[in-house]
């Protein structure tokens, strides 16, 4: 498959302050990020997983290593408009994205910016209002609507711009369960429906259950990567440097120490409810049957 992003010995160091040093925030990351793939980086605070977001579409530039788009090194500094026509993002806090009084004409100011045509640029509000379920919408005020909705807006914005790839920078830490069910509905559909690679970043595990790849980072470094039934397993290492396990693993785990036949990567909550009905089923089945 086609890669999107690959990033190639990349090192970065935030510089000094008048009373701090230099803090090395990535340390020789090797990554490829695949067209239409869904791909979930997860880590601590300071883990280095924002900082590597932000390489994604030359928000930040390497001290060392490169950065490829598509392609395209971002330190070329030529190449900086068309890198961010292909990776669009989605930061933490809608209200920081949001900059116009209205829906519609908020949607619009990406691909006014890259000098689309009006006929054009009215096309793609519609239709990508449309892609995150906010067409009713677009008349309204951003200030008026839910948390939700706002990130909606804020995504719909990006794919405005028409992207082959969404990075979403914790776009779902300052929303409620509803607000990040929706947010995540959403990428996920663009995903499924029109190909379009998205880059989670996350301290979610349960986000991470619905990827085709996690990416676990420590310390500025890659240390795990792999299908999600194979990572969020991992209990021990995953709680050594600070993050938890989903809470379907918990409690599948939690069952097989009592001596339940239950896989362990049954990570959805269907899923995990189903291996638990058809355990207690096969239980059930191996109990000797009372004479009457």
């Amino acid at each position: 498959m086609t890669k999107i992003i690959q990033t190639e010995d990349l090192v970065f160091a935030y510089p000094a302050g008048e009373d701090t040093a230099p803090v090395q925030a990535l340390q020789g990351v090797n990554l490829s990020i695949e067209q239409g793939s869904f791909t979930v980086v997860l880590g601590h605070n300071g883990s280095g997983k924002s900082t590597l977001a932000k390489h994604m579409n030359a928000v930040l530039l390497p001290t060392g290593g490169t950065v490829w788009v598509d392609g395209m090194d971002t330190k070329d500094e030529a190449l900086l408009l068309e890198i961010r026509r292909r990776v669009g993002m989605v930061f933490q806090n809608p209200d920081n994205q949001i900059v116009a009084n209205v829906v519609e004409e908020d949607v619009a100011f990406g691909p006014e910016n890259l000098g689309v045509p009006t006929e054009e640029i009215q096309r793609r509000v519609a239709a990508a209002l449309q892609a995150v379920g906010m067409d009713q919408f677009s008349l309204h005020a951003p200030h008026h609507l839910s948390g939700g909705q706002k990130q909606r807006v804020a995504i719909a914005g990006v794919i405005a711009m028409e992207p082959a790839c969404i990075v979403m920078d914790e776009s779902t830490a300052m929303l409620d369960p509803c607000g990040r069910r929706e947010a995540l509905d959403t990428v996920r559909r663009l995903n499924r429906e029109k190909g379009i690679t998205i880059v989670l970043i996350t301290h979610h595990m349960d986000e991470a259950a619905m990827a085709d790849r996690v990416v676990v980072m420590d310390s500025g470094r890659v240390v795990m990567d792999g299908p999600p039934q194979e990572i969020l397993v991992r209990m021990e290492e995953l709680r050594n440097i600070g993050l938890d396990v989903p809470h379907t693993v918990e409690l599948l785990h939690g069952l097989r120490e009592d001596g339940f036949a239950v896989p362990l990567d049954a990570l959805s909550v269907e899923a995990c409810a189903g291996a638990v009905i058809k355990s207690l089923e096969s239980e059930r089945r191996c109990q000797p049957q009372k004479e009457e």
